[in-house]
């Protein structure tokens, strides 16, 4: 702080200085001292400012670490496990020929992070679901060195989030909740854990981005609504708080990008839980074991500037339904494909992620008031929500078929058999089927895939290769066109610009 006032000092005798010389130049014709203390002022005054905005913004950062850092914890877990050698082993018939008796498992220990958070007067430590996944045994340290006995009360797949209860923890301060809805991407964000085993290290980084989907390691669907940031971790940081510059925890660090598809290696690029939806699964958990979240019985997609005319909305209005769920909640209501979803229980919905919100964490059973669009007509329905299913992964791939249509857009497609159909889980033979996608097509770029079956073309059937060949003679190749693309069963509108 001296030296701070010291230059604040010296840049108020310097204006001083530069006051008087000024004056005295309208008499005498100023002097090249005078010009270089003019010069000297700003650069100064800079100088002063970048100080006290770096010491200021470390201070905040270490504020923040200091209110959080005791409620973060080491999460130990012991698991059984068998080797490679054992599961080779596992064979019947070398069990036989080898006159093998019973094999052992193994235990091993795995660790990771967790926060403590107080909920209806009960601490608890929050983690990842994976990191508890198969524990026999779970150990939490604190800070101090304390060790607490711990025992799972429920996880939550979709969240890969495990809520754990703790003993004999009321001297281990619990950590301050903030918004995630506040978040802006650039806002500063800092990550506490266990990376490697090695105790509460502290990351720091920006908010990169909002709102990712990201797909699950195991191929099961994807991690949804994710915080994107350059906070670094590290395996054994899973579980542990991505903490803002205010000292409180907006996100639980989950997932790390090592590598493209390709094999690219990616630095820099972590993903966090908003902690918003970890408090609404903390709820269910700490009081049923488990998370039950409402469905609707549909898919859905955001409309792509171009869209909204061909569906009869406003831009920014409604989220696309692309397929709907036979004998879900939502066809027994009568939504149907290509319906646009304005609004769930009077409250506006522009986006998937918006609407998704807007119904799973309603009661199951629940009537909601949907208020959609369909051919420019509003329309108004009640549904009643029911259970939503666990998410599955669809892999499909192709045999092309041995009818080929008018290569278009970038697309080649064939017609498909019962055998392709039954495949690729289409529910008919209906539609043509994607056999070659050329790479840079506007098909390529809109994410078509080989495999993907093609049921429509600007919301007109396409039931045969014939119907595909007369529909897309009359279009230019640049022209915008709408295609109803079915993938893994599931149907959605591909708009080609």
């Amino acid at each position: 702080m001296r030296k701070l006032l010291q230059v604040f000092a010296l840049v108020v005798v310097s204006a001083g200085v530069v006051v008087g010389v000024s004056v005295g130049r309208l008499g005498d014709g100023g002097s090249m001292a005078a010009s270089t203390s003019t010069q000297l002022v700003p650069v100064a005054y800079a100088q002063a400012v970048q100080e006290e905005i770096a010491a200021s913004g470390q201070a905040a950062i270490k504020a923040a670490i200091g209110q959080v850092a005791p409620g973060v914890v080491k999460v130990e877990v012991v698991k059984k496990s068998a080797s490679l050698w054992d599961e080779f082993l596992q064979d019947p018939f070398l069990r036989r020929f080898f006159d093998l008796g019973p094999l052992g498992e193994r235990e091993v220990t795995s660790v990771g992070s967790g926060f403590i958070v107080e909920h209806n007067g009960v601490r608890y430590v929050l983690t990842n679901a994976h990191v508890v996944e198969g524990a026999v045994s779970i150990r939490v340290t604190a800070k101090t060195g304390k060790e607490l006995p711990a025992k799972i009360v429920g996880t939550d797949g979709l969240l890969d989030l495990a809520v754990v209860a703790i003993g004999d923890s009321l001297d281990v301060p619990a950590v301050r909740l903030g918004d995630s809805d506040l978040l802006e991407i650039g806002d500063w964000v800092i990550a506490i854990g266990n990376p490697l085993g090695l105790s509460h290290t502290v990351t720091l980084g920006i908010v990169s981005a909002l709102g990712r989907d990201v797909p699950r390691p195991d191929g099961t669907g994807y991690y949804r609504r994710m915080i994107q940031t350059d906070a670094a971790i590290n395996p054994g940081n899973s579980g542990g708080p991505l903490v803002d510059a205010f000292g409180q925890v907006v996100g639980m660090n989950t997932i790390i990008a090592r590598s493209t598809g390709s094999g690219v290696a990616v630095e820099g690029i972590n993903f966090a839980v908003p902690i918003n939806e970890i408090v609404r699964a903390l709820f269910q958990i700490a009081a049923h074991g488990k998370v039950t979240r409402a469905w609707l019985g549909v898919y859905i997609q955001d409309l792509l500037p171009g869209m909204e005319e061909r569906f009869g909305v406003r831009v920014g209005q409604g989220v696309l339904v692309s397929d709907v769920v036979a004998g879900g909640p939502a066809a027994e209501a009568g939504v149907k494909a290509g319906d646009v979803i304005t609004a769930v229980g009077g409250v506006a919905v522009g986006g998937t992620n918006a609407l998704q919100l807007e119904i799973m964490y309603r009661a199951v059973g629940e009537p909601v008031a949907i208020t959609l669009v369909r051919d420019g007509k509003e329309i108004a329905l009640t549904v009643v929500l029911g259970e939503r299913p666990e998410e599955v992964a669809a892999s499909p791939s192709v045999t092309p078929p041995e009818e080929e249509g008018k290569e278009k857009f970038g697309l080649t497609v064939g017609a498909i058999t019962s055998e392709l159909a039954t495949r690729y889980s289409l529910a008919t033979t209906l539609g043509v089927l994607v056999t070659r996608v050329a790479s840079g097509s506007r098909a390529y770029w809109a994410g078509i895939e080989v495999g993907d079956a093609i049921v429509a073309v600007n919301r007109q059937a396409v039931e045969t290769v014939a119907d595909w060949n007369v529909l897309v003679a009359g279009i230019g190749d640049r022209d915008e066109v709408l295609l109803t693309v079915v993938s893994g069963g599931r149907t959605r509108f591909v708009f080609l610009r």
